[in-house]
């Protein structure tokens, strides 16, 4: 009963893993130039040139994640990074502090970065697509792309800067 419960309300994991290990046919692809364009979308990614956009887009995997799917949970120890591509998710950051994200947010760059657990629990509110991006691939195109690092960086402090004007407010 606590698994059909735990099933219903969301609080149970979804496996991403599994998701995208069985991701094949039309629905999971995408064609690079797609990626690209959803890529753009994304403010860490906005000032890349073109070939920097294919080389992110070379490594990113399609998911499909029904609603209610818990996609991570505060404090677990994760390698992924999510860009949504279609519907809208939920950032529950304290008890009383929720963030409601859409098509073109991010999430999971600080886990990405630092390797650290989650800092946020993110639950899809409805269906969603997402493009995921593992974080060992991620750092090898870091390597070879050096000048995303930079572009995380200032997005990262802006992030930070917004929840200290939250808890000051």
């Amino acid at each position: 009963m606590e698994l059909l419960n735990r099933m219903l309300d969301g609080s149970m994991l979804f496996d991403l893993k599994e998701a995208l290990a069985s991701a094949s046919g039309p629905a999971f692809r995408l064609a690079s130039d797609e990626k690209i364009r959803h890529l753009q979308r994304v403010p860490i990614f906005e000032e890349c040139t073109r070939k920097q956009l294919r080389a992110v887009a070379d490594i990113s995997k399609v998911a499909e994640v029904p609603a209610l799917a818990v996609l991570t949970r505060e404090g677990a120890r994760e390698d992924e990074f999510f860009v949504i591509i279609d519907g809208t998710a939920t950032v529950k950051l304290s008890s009383r502090k929720r963030h409601r994200l859409g098509p073109g947010d991010f999430f999971g760059e600080m886990s990405l970065l630092d390797g650290e657990p989650r800092s946020a629990t993110v639950k899809a509110e409805t269906d969603l697509r997402l493009l995921v991006i593992n974080r060992r691939h991620f750092w090898e195109l870091l390597r070879e792309v050096p000048e995303l690092t930079q572009r995380m960086l200032v997005t990262l402090s802006r992030r930070v800067r917004e929840l200290e004007k939250g808890r000051n407010a």
